[in-house]
């Protein structure tokens, strides 16, 4: 049960951060997301909801599936990011930006295990 609150705490302040650092969210955005400023404060706002939603049991399943369909949706501007990092020559930036890739089918996984 841990985990969840781990799990419900990150996507929370996930979430709050696209409002508080939402330039950090807007540069990986890639470049055919339409209205990017409303796309990042739509994200944010679903984030806090369905981590905060992990936290009710009758809720928990749908959260679960919401977090691993948000998941699924925001993949491409991972890759995207992975992208800018590569054409930039930041190494470090692409290798932890590659790292991330993968680690989203863990995400995905730890959602799974609350649907």
């Amino acid at each position: 049960m841990t985990t969840l609150y781990i799990m419900a705490a990150i996507y929370i302040l996930a979430g709050i951060n696209h409002f508080i650092n939402p330039g950090m969210y807007l540069r990986i955005t890639p470049k055919w997301v339409p209205m990017p400023d409303k796309a990042n404060l739509f994200v944010g706002v679903v984030e806090i909801l369905l981590g905060a939603l992990l936290l009710f049991p009758a809720y928990r399943a749908l959260a679960a599936w919401g977090i691993i369909a948000l998941l699924i949706a925001i993949f491409p501007a991972n890759i995207y990011h992975f992208q800018k990092a590569q054409k930039k020559g930041k190494a470090i930036v692409t290798i932890i930006t590659l790292i991330r890739l993968p680690l989203q089918g863990l995400l995905i996984y730890w959602a799974y295990i609350y649907t």
